[in-house]
C-alpha cells in the first residue's frame, strides 16, 4: 500500500502539470478595434457626412442654458498627448483654464443639445463642439474639435476660423468613427488626405457658425478672465518694499 501511494501521487502531479501547460479553453475572446483615424472607409464617410448634415443650421434653442467655467490640472497622460509622444513632460504643473457654453434644441430634430467649450493652457488652446444625440440609437454624439498653440489670446483664436482637426462619431454598440488630419510619419511621406477636406470643411462651417449663435467669441473671454483672475497666483497678496530700513526699539 505504501508502494502505491506514490506512484498514485506522482500521476496526479504529472496530470495536473499537463492541465497547467494547457492553454485555457472556453474564455471570453479578446476583441481589439483599432481606428483608423487618417483614412476611414468610404462607409465610415457617409456616416460622417450624414451625421454633419444633420446639424440644424438656424436653430430653435429652448430658454435654458448653461455657462460654466473653472480650472483643472492636465495628468502626465493629457500633458504627453498635447506634447506628443516624443516630448519630455515639464516638471512643472499645467492647469487649463476652460469654459462650457450649452443650450437646448426646442424642435424635434436628430440632436437633443449642444454644447461648446474652450480649453486654454500654456501651450495650447482647443474648441470642441459636441452635439448629442436625442434618440441614440446608433449615433450618441457627434464631435468636431480643433486646436492652436497658445502663441496669440483666446480672443485672437476666436476671431478667426481655425480648420477643424479632429471629428469623432461616437456609436452605440459600435466602435467610434474618427477622422483626424494626421501628420508625417516617421520615415514617410504624410498621407494624402485631399480626399477628407469637403469633410474638414463642412465641420469646419458647423463650428464656426456654432461659435457665432452660441455668442462665445464674447463669453469665453470675459469667462476666462474671471477664472484667471481667480487664480492662486492673483489670489496672494504680493508686499511691495517699502524702501525704509528698519531701526530697532530701544530697550
Amino acid at each position: 500500500m505504501a508502494a502505491v501511494f506514490p506512484k498514485i501521487l506522482t500521476i496526479t502531479l504529472l496530470v495536473a502539470s499537463s492541465l497547467a501547460r494547457e492553454p485555457q479553453q472556453g474564455g471570453p475572446p479578446v476583441k481589439v478595434n483599432v481606428l483608423n483615424v487618417c483614412t476611414p472607409s468610404a462607409d465610415e464617410q457617409k456616416e460622417i457626412a450624414s451625421a454633419l448634415s444633420h446639424v440644424p443650421q438656424q436653430p430653435l434653442f429652448s430658454p435654458d442654458f448653461e455657462v460654466a467655467r473653472g480650472r483643472s490640472s492636465l495628468s502626465d497622460k493629457a500633458q504627453l498627448i498635447q506634447a506628443g509622444q516624443g516630448s519630455e513632460l515639464s516638471s512643472e504643473p499645467i492647469t487649463a483654464a476652460w469654459v462650457r457654453i450649452r443650450r437646448e434644441f426646442s424642435v424635434q430634430s436628430l440632436y437633443s443639445n449642444v454644447q461648446y467649450s474652450f480649453s486654454a493652457d500654456t501651450k495650447r488652446m482647443i474648441e470642441t463642439l459636441v452635439l448629442h444625440a436625442r434618440e441614440p440609437k446608433d449615433l450618441i454624439q457627434l464631435s468636431i474639435e480643433d486646436s492652436a498653440s497658445a502663441v496669440t489670446n483666446p480672443a485672437g483664436m476666436l476671431a478667426t476660423n481655425t480648420p477643424v482637426d479632429r471629428i469623432k462619431l461616437e456609436r452605440f454598440g459600435k466602435s467610434s468613427v474618427v477622422l483626424a488630419r494626421c501628420k508625417r510619419a516617421e520615415g514617410g511621406p504624410p498621407p494624402d488626405q485631399s480626399a477628407y477636406e469637403p469633410l474638414f470643411r463642412d465641420a469646419s462651417a458647423v463650428l464656426g457658425r456654432y461659435r457665432e449663435l452660441l455668442g462665445a467669441r464674447r463669453t469665453v473671454p470675459d469667462e476666462l478672465a474671471k477664472v484667471v483672475a481667480q487664480s492662486p497666483a492673483k489670489s496672494r497678496s504680493i508686499r511691495k518694499p517699502t524702501g525704509k530700513k528698519l531701526v530697532p526699539k530701544s530697550k
